[in-house]
C-alpha cells in the first residue's frame, strides 16, 4: 500500500538541488485533505515547479554554461522538462477517469533526471 498523493506534495529530482512542491489543480474535484493527484499532473510549471539549480549536463543551458567555464560543471536554474505521465500509478483507484498517483511512482525529465515523491502532501489516505 502507498499513499495517496495531494497538492502540496514534496518531490525531489536527481539533478535538481532543492525539492520542489507539486501543485495540483482541483479539477477532479476528488479531496484527501487537498485536492488529490493522478498520473497525468506531470506538466511543467503547472504541476512540476523547478528544482533551484539542474547539474545535468543533458540540459542545454548547463551544457552552454559548463562549456563556457572551460568544462567546469555549472549548474543552471532548473526548468523542468516532462513529457510523459507518471508512472506507474495506481490503476485499481481511478481519479477523474485517470489512475490515481501514489508516493512510489516516478516522473523522467528529458534532461535525464528522475522525480520522485519524498513526501505526499497527506499522510492519511492510502491507496494500493
Amino acid at each position: 500500500m502507498g499513499f495517496l498523493v495531494a497538492n502540496g506534495a514534496m518531490l525531489k529530482c536527481s539533478f535538481g538541488n532543492v525539492p520542489s512542491s507539486m501543485m495540483v489543480l482541483p479539477e477532479s474535484r476528488v479531496l484527501s485533505t487537498s485536492p488529490a493527484a493522478t498520473i497525468m499532473d506531470y506538466k511543467p510549471l503547472v504541476n512540476i515547479l523547478p528544482f533551484g539549480m539542474c547539474m545535468s549536463l543533458a540540459n542545454p543551458t548547463v551544457a552552454s554554461a559548463t562549456a563556457a567555464a572551460l568544462g567546469v560543471l555549472t549548474p543552471m536554474p532548473c526548468i523542468p522538462n516532462t513529457t510523459a505521465p507518471w508512472l506507474p500509478g495506481c490503476q485499481n483507484v481511478i481519479i477523474g477517469g485517470k489512475p490515481a498517483l501514489n508516493h512510489s511512482s516516478k516522473l523522467m525529465c528529458m534532461w535525464g533526471g528522475i522525480i520522485q515523491v519524498a513526501q505526499p502532501g497527506q499522510m492519511k489516505t492510502m491507496i494500493p
